[in-house]
């Protein structure tokens, strides 16, 4: 018999005893597995501690380091500022007063803006002239326009209350007085209408021109009831008719004026002199002045709205444009200011003793109009315009209906005119019941007009309407339908209520927030400034104390393009033809920022001026995530006119203390303060900057001339890229 095979062992279970080594030598691994990572744990551990330690002690070295030469170095920015300031303060001063010793020389019989007395009796002189030929009345306005701008500028630099009201007294009889003049040369010509009417259209038509005013002149002879309306071809001005007006014996008039006095009236309305408030330069909250600003949704009753009378005695002067000074005048510069301050003192304590970037920068404080301010008119609510939040862009277009003069008639060779001691007479319209007709029909159609945009005006978006409310002062949205623009043609169209006064107006920050910004040198006093707006594109170029505009929008900017001016004056003709890339310290409310501590940005401004001719700075994204107390800015040594390889920059940490070059680029994926290896800290931006310059490139910031730094540092200010990109 074959020999039975032995069962396998590999389907036994195993034993106990088994299941318990096996679990014992799991568990014995485990343990030595654990042990050995806890054992790897601790060493990385002690490196991370042994390397914070060295990290620490090393922070406390280039601490201590930047401690110890912290007032050298303070002090020998506070000379430089202060040198500069001396210089362009002297030159400033000796401008002024060559400027008055030319206006002096000029003996042209224009009075001295500054003697009331001279200006009284220039109006006196005017208003008592005879004079209505339009052509010599036109210059006669020429004349009393330069008049009122040297009147605007004595107003915003008044300081003394009887002296705002002396200027503004002036500016509001020359305003009423050019008015005035306009309606009688207006109504000279209209005496003479029949004598001048179209053949083709039987009535008379008729366009004045000069450098400042447009007069569209049409009167109604024929009386067709199927007029509809009339289209001054060579100034893209027209209007629309009813039938009620077609038929009457009226004349129509768009007198288009490229200055704008009825804002600044409005403005002289609304603002006030207030005690300077104390608010930072990032535009935070500020202590109450002894007048309070009006609010959102202030309601006046109508007949609280005060007369022409209290308006001139309470209401001291007005801030018609943004002007960029140099940022130290009448300001401690915030890098002297710098070396006092602690990192423990709070914020709010630090902002709450500094000076308004309006007033650092020379300007005037304005009040901020609320967009829906509402008064009281017959019982309907009234709504204002904000023109802190819209700009009146184009001049003002006056939209007037008047009563036809009596015309001539020849009676045997003698001519016959009857004379009305009244004058120029306004038609009524909306019409009164008692002048209609029983078959018409108790409502007044409204009116219409279009208008060609100002060839001189650059409008982003689509222009807004608004009409003159002569009862408050203040120009106002409602009452305005059946607006069409065509932006293809430049033309806009609309309707009215009534004959009234009107602007377009533009969004004042929609070229805000920026998007990017670069300053960089093209050579010793010289650089360009790049800024990529919401909307539109352009670039500043500075040479010494000049400024030029570059853009590739060309339509709307061909009087500014390429053209010297210095900085103030380039930046008010950027502001009237609609291009804003300026601030002031209401802007905050319309436009979101990175709030930044006003004396860190405004001492980062004086040093990136100082250095202008040799380093390039740039924006960073890491500017808006590094803290309200810091500021990350791009920077590098860069010489010519070529741009910045883009290899070249680093970003560097500003704050109120000490500034660092970072270890982190523009390209890695978190924020970290973490300073740059083998780099040091200092006190000033600028000595930071030295530390990775070559030698020629200090000698170029030891050259610059005091008014490209002023020029440089005005801009920055005035623009705060550092707060709104």
């Amino acid at each position: 018999m074959p020999p039975k095979k032995r069962k396998s062992s590999k389907g036994r279970k195993p034993t106990k005893a088994q299941k318990a080594k096996q679990q014992q030598e799991e568990e014995e691994e485990r343990r030595l597995r654990e042990e050995e990572e806890a054992q790897l744990q601790a060493e990385k551990d002690e490196q991370e501690r042994l390397e914070r330690e060295k990290k620490e002690k090393e922070t406390k070295r280039l601490e201590l380091k930047d401690r110890e030469r912290r007032e050298d170095e303070l002090n020998k920015l506070r000379h430089l500022l202060e040198e500069n300031h001396t210089a362009v303060t002297k030159w400033k001063a000796d401008a002024v007063e060559k400027a008055m010793w030319e206006r002096y020389m000029r003996c042209d019989g224009a009075p001295d803006p500054e003697v009331q007395r001279d200006v009284n009796t220039y109006i006196s002189l005017w208003r008592d002239d005879p004079e209505v030929n339009i052509t010599l009345v036109l210059k006669q306005c020429y004349s009393a326009l330069q008049l009122m701008e040297e009147l605007e500028v004595l107003l915003r630099d008044a300081t003394d209350p009887q002296e705002g009201q002396k200027y503004q007294e002036g500016l509001i009889d020359l305003q009423e007085l050019i008015h005035s003049k306009h309606d009688l040369a207006t109504e000279e010509i209209l005496k003479s209408a029949s004598e001048n009417a179209d053949t083709e259209t039987g009535n008379m038509q008729t366009v004045v021109k000069d450098d400042n005013v447009t007069l569209c002149l049409w009167a109604n002879l024929n009386k067709n009831p199927r007029f509809k309306g009339f289209n001054f071809e060579e100034t893209g001005l027209g209007f629309e008719l009813p039938k009620q007006l077609a038929v009457s014996s009226i004349a129509v008039r768009i007198l288009h004026t490229r200055y704008d006095h009825l804002s600044l009236l409005a403005m002289m309305a609304r603002l006030k002199i207030r005690s300077p408030s104390h608010r930072s330069l990032a535009g935070g909250e500020e202590v109450p002045a002894d007048v309070d600003e009006p609010e959102q949704g202030e309601t006046k009753a109508e007949g609280e709205v005060r007369d022409d009378d209290k308006v001139q005695q309470q209401e001291q002067r007005v801030d018609e444009e943004v002007q960029s000074t140099h940022g130290s005048e009448g300001m401690k510069s915030a890098a002297s200011q710098q070396s006092t301050r602690t990192s423990a003192q709070p914020a709010g304590g630090r902002g709450s003793q500094i000076q308004t970037q309006m007033e650092a920068l020379g300007a005037r404080d304005l009040t901020s109009l609320s967009v829906q301010l509402t008064a009281m008119d017959r019982g309907e609510s009234v709504q204002v315009v904000d023109l802190m939040q819209l700009t009146p862009l184009g001049g003002v277009f006056f939209y007037d209906v008047f009563h036809l003069p009596p015309q001539a008639c020849y009676v045997n060779g003698w001519k016959i005119r009857q004379v009305l001691k009244k004058g120029l007479q306004v038609f009524p319209y909306p019409m009164e019941k008692a002048h209609l007709e029983d078959n018409d029909a108790l409502t007044c159609p409204p009116v219409g007009v279009s208008v060609m945009l100002p060839d001189s005006v650059v409008f982003l978006e689509a222009p807004q309407v608004a009409r003159w409310d002569a009862a408050v002062k203040q120009w106002r949205m409602d009452g305005i339908t059946d607006v069409s623009y065509d932006e293809a043609e430049a033309k806009i169209s609309f309707k009215m209520d009534s004959f009234q006064a009107f602007v377009l107006m533009q969004e004042t920050y929609a070229n805000l927030p920026f998007q990017s910004w670069e300053l960089r040198p093209l050579g010793q006093d010289s650089a360009l400034f790049t800024i990529n707006g919401a909307l539109i594109d352009l670039s500043i170029t500075i040479q010494g104390n000049r400024c030029m505009l570059h853009s590739e929008q060309e339509k709307g900017l061909s009087h500014l393009l390429g053209k010297w001016m210095s900085g103030p004056a380039l930046q008010r003709a950027m502001l009237n033809s609609g291009i804003n890339i300026f601030v002031n310290e209401y802007t905050e409310k319309y436009v979101s920022t990175c709030g930044k501590d006003p004396l860190t940005e405004h001492a980062a401004y004086e040093q990136m001026a100082l250095f202008a001719s040799a380093c390039a700075f740039s924006w960073s994204k890491w500017n808006a995530k590094c803290g309200a107390e810091h500021l990350v800015i791009q920077a590098c040594e860069h010489h010519g006119p070529d741009p910045v390889p883009k290899g070249s920059w680093s970003l560097y940490l500003l704050g109120a203390q000490r500034s660092q070059k970072l270890e982190m680029t523009e390209k890695s994926e978190a924020f970290s303060p973490e300073h740059y290896s083998g780099s040091e800290f200092h006190s000033a931006f600028i000595h930071m900057l030295e530390d990775n310059m070559s030698p020629d490139g200090i000698v170029r910031t030891r050259e610059c001339n005091y008014m490209y730094i002023d020029t440089v540092q005005s801009l920055l200010c005035a623009t705060r890229p550092l707060m709104y990109s």
